[in-house]
């Protein structure tokens, strides 16, 4: 292949009357289009390649951007659903709170009959235990009184 610095420095040799010689010159520029007719095809090829990477290029550049957005939607979406899921937790903590707190109220409302329970039938044991104790005295005053009678 001819370089720019190989036309640059090409001689021609004179001949006496005209000037260069025409076959020489004619051979050279024959080369020249040669080459240069393959450059001009090569560079042509090469600017179609360009031209089909710059596309393929934007094709995946509008793939990014699709999977950028993609990702930065699923980003907001599990946010909200994280947000969700801890509004629920929260909620059925609450739930959970109030319902032994309440809970907690009713046993300690039971205690407290149980207790007033008890404490009625204490009251009727210690009434029954007085009764008891009135009758067994009786009984026994009843049974003194029949033994002075047989001494």
């Amino acid at each position: 292949m001819i370089t720019p610095l190989d036309i640059e420095n090409k001689k021609f040799s004179k001949q006496m009357m005209n000037g260069y010689s025409v076959e020489e010159v004619d051979d050279f520029l024959d080369d020249l289009t040669v080459d240069y007719t393959k450059n001009y095809k090569e560079a042509n090829e090469l600017r179609n390649k360009i031209s089909e990477l710059e596309k393929s290029i934007e094709h995946y550049k509008t793939i990014e951007e699709t999977l950028q957005s993609t990702l930065l939607m699923a980003q907001t979406t599990a946010e909200d659903v994280k947000k969700v899921a801890s509004q629920q937790a929260e909620q059925i903590v609450n739930e959970a709170k109030v319902s032994a707190q309440k809970e907690v109220t009713d046993l300690e409302n039971e205690i407290k009959l149980k207790r007033k329970e008890l404490d009625d039938i204490k009251k009727q044991f210690d009434v029954y235990k007085a009764k008891m104790e009135s009758l067994l005295i009786s009984q026994l005053e009843l049974l003194k009184d029949i033994n002075k009678d047989v001494e």
